[in-house]
């Protein structure tokens, strides 16, 4: 028995091919002359001669596919997997392919005289239809205007069922995924558009945090190696033909189950916190009601949203897909041959895995700190000691020119000496940050001898811990702060952008704090101010020098054992990074580019204040009055000093927590924040 397949070199043939590598017979695969090499890749992946599988040069547009008749031998089944299965694809692509490739398969076919014909078709054939849609129909179809591939497809289905020179079986796919057993896929298609969207939750929010559920409409998900397995069973079975197979799952979920699978896969938080939609706009202010009614809006802020995630809007018309499949004729077709859909539980994490290691952008980007910084000339302010003397050493190790930024001359040079002696190449400026005068002859210097700066690392930094109340005389300390933390880092941000924009490429990181991540942190509200202050304008001008290839990273740092913090006692207990630790966080920013680097810590912080903003409040609030100022700060203070018992404090604490009843594992989350675990 002989085969001619058309669009085996595809996602579903090449898994269809191991499937029908396994019967006797010749395969002749249609394939354009540009892509012959890939059949010669699948004689070898599945160990086939040049006789079992034989290459047919020709094209799916063409009178009869571009193929000559007489240099095939007998064919009995033609199997028509060939056509355009991209939601995305325009309608001239989706014709040209899909309705005359059909056309001329069936001319083909007929030429051929073959047994059968089977066409590999899709659910979206059925359109939009509200309800059950069954095997047996077809015009019943509704909105298939609304995207060309809906149409295409249906159309040339259509096609199979009018012509009468031929026997013809039909295949409707549901929405195809990888290899149940492998996790292996081709391409970037339905569910995997929302991959990197899992991701970044997952990375960003805690696992133990209740996401609200997303139910949404239905989502018929199969696995690739079913399609394959179905297609080539009942293909072979007798008594068969005019009839059309839904190859879907009998037990389908909705589109919100199937993404809680695969965030259970990537191990981060799953939808759980099932509140009605009307409870939800309970809690929102008037205001935002009325543009979350707004229809209008809401649907142009979304498309703005996707395009921003690099999710198609064409494939959130899944959105609106609420029909169900009945598969009772491939039900019937496949009893007793052991072939079902796996349940997505089974398979999702094999799914995950083969994505994030073959598929995720993420993957082909720079991994290493050579990569990003070899032959790169990288400025850091602050660079003499602490935090900047490290990332200089990681960046000289990796490669890079390092361009060190400081107020003493003696420390520089003393920081140069130990990364020269490592074979490091490295220049030192001196120079008080907080002049914005000589920061500006600093820029122009740096640019004349050294002609441009890739990465600019505004570290350098000035901490104040003092309570408000002893404060008032010492307004001081905020121009201070705000001085070195933001206008310095500004002002030579904006000396050496001009430049970056010229070359079309730059990074800007900075130093930030975990406690800009929070709506408040005590006692620092002049450094959490500064700070927060820097956070905003970076995260502007990211958006005003994107297109010029541009980027900002703002690093939230957790607490760092360095002199910043060593003249507060109460951070001798706490467990607080080390500087290595520190310049790791500053390596992976340089790498992956982020607009923020946050830790766990971190993390949890900033969805306690959104999420829980009572016990955000009450955590922060009880956490200010269980530690105390510095001595020198008290004593410098003409303010009175309140002095409060601690006991009555954490009693008022706890009784407060009892109400809000907290979960065990939130209290023990939180435990572990004020405790200042960092990850």
């Amino acid at each position: 028995m002989n085969y001619f397949v058309t669009g085996i070199t595809g996602f579903i043939g090449q898994q269809f091919l191991q499937e029908l590598s396994k019967r006797d017979g010749k395969i002749y695969a249609l394939v354009r002359e540009s892509s012959v090499k890939k059949i010669e890749k699948l004689r070898f992946e599945n160990g086939l001669s040049e006789d079992k599988l034989v290459a047919v040069t020709g094209d799916l547009s063409a009178p009869l596919c571009g193929v000559d008749v007489d240099a095939l031998d007998n064919v009995d089944h033609f199997f028509h997997v060939g056509a355009v299965y991209d939601l995305t694809a325009n309608q001239e692509q989706q014709a040209a392919a899909n309705i005359e490739g059909t056309i001329q398969a069936l001319a083909l076919a007929e030429k051929l005289n073959v047994d059968c014909f089977h066409h590999v078709s899709s659910i979206v054939a059925g359109g939009f239809y509200p309800g059950t849609f069954t095997e047996e129909m077809f015009d019943e179809a509704e909105g298939l205007d609304r995207n060309p591939y809906f149409k295409t497809k249906h159309e040339s289905e259509g096609l199979v069922r009018k012509q009468t020179a031929l026997p013809w079986r039909i295949y409707r796919p549901g929405i195809v995924v990888g290899h149940s057993e492998t996790g292996w896929i081709n391409k970037i298609d339905g569910p995997y558009y929302f991959f990197e969207l899992i991701n970044t939750i997952s990375e960003v929010v805690p696992r133990w945090v209740p996401l609200p559920v997303y139910k949404g409409n239905e989502f018929n998900l199969v696995p690739v190696d079913f399609i394959a397995k179905a297609m080539d069973h009942i293909g072979h079975q007798p008594d068969l033909d005019g009839k059309c197979f839904h190859l879907t799952n009998p037990d389908s979920m909705t589109f919100g189950q199937v993404i809680n699978n695969f965030l259970k896969a990537a191990k981060g938080p799953t939808m759980k916190l099932d509140v009605p939609a009307e409870r939800l706009m309970d809690f929102l202010p008037f205001g935002a009601k009325m543009f979350l009614q707004n229809k209008a809006i809401v649907a142009g802020v979304k498309m703005s949203v996707l395009e921003g995630l690099g999710i198609p809007k064409e494939v959130m018309l899944t959105e609106d897909l609420n029909t169900k499949y009945d598969c009772s004729n491939t039900l019937a077709a496949l009893e007793g041959s052991g072939i079902a859909v796996p349940k997505l539980s089974t398979y999702a994490r094999r799914l995950w895995n083969y994505w994030e290691q073959n598929l995720n952008p993420a993957y082909f980007q720079p991994h290493y700190l050579p990569d990003v910084a070899k032959g790169k000339n990288i400025l850091i302010t602050g660079g003499s000691e602490g935090i900047g003397k490290q990332v200089a050493e990681n960046c000289a190790a990796a490669g890079a020119k390092v361009i060190l930024v400081a107020r003493t001359q003696e420390k520089l040079d003393a920081a140069a000496k130990e990364i020269a002696d490592k074979g490091g190449d490295v220049v030192t400026y001196s120079c008080d940050l907080s002049d914005l005068d000589a920061l500006d002859d600093l820029s122009e210097k740096v640019l004349n001898d050294v002609g441009h700066v890739d990465i600019l690392v505004n570290n350098a930094g000035r901490s104040i811990r003092r309570s408000l109340r002893l404060t008032y005389e010492r307004f001081h300390d905020f121009e201070r702060v705000m001085q070195i933390n933001y206008f310095s880092a500004v002002r030579l941000t904006m000396n050496l952008l001009p430049s970056m924009v010229e070359r079309k490429q730059g990074h800007v990181i900075n130093i930030s704090t975990i406690a800009a991540m929070s709506s408040g942190s005590p006692r620092f509200s002049s450094y959490t101010a500064s700070k927060s202050a820097l956070d905003a304008w970076s995260n502007t001008a990211a958006f005003e020098y994107a297109r010029d290839n541009i980027k900002f990273t703002n690093i939230h740092m957790p607490l760092v054992r360095t002199k910043m913090i060593a003249a507060t006692t109460q951070y001798q207990s706490v467990n607080v990074l080390n500087v290595d630790q520190a310049g790791k966080l500053v390596n992976s920013a340089m790498i992956n580019q982020p607009a923020e680097v946050n830790t766990m810590t971190g993390s949890i912080i900033r969805q306690l204040g959104i999420l829980a903003p009572k016990l955000n409040h009450l955590v922060f609030s009880t956490l200010y009055q269980l530690t105390d100022d510095s001595e020198a700060a008290k004593s410098s203070a003409k303010a009175p000093v309140q002095e409060v018992t601690k006991e009555v404090i954490a009693d008022k604490a706890m009784d407060a927590l009892t109400k809000l009843r907290v979960d065990k594992e939130t209290l023990e989350a939180i435990d572990n924040l004020l405790r200042g675990y960092h990850s």
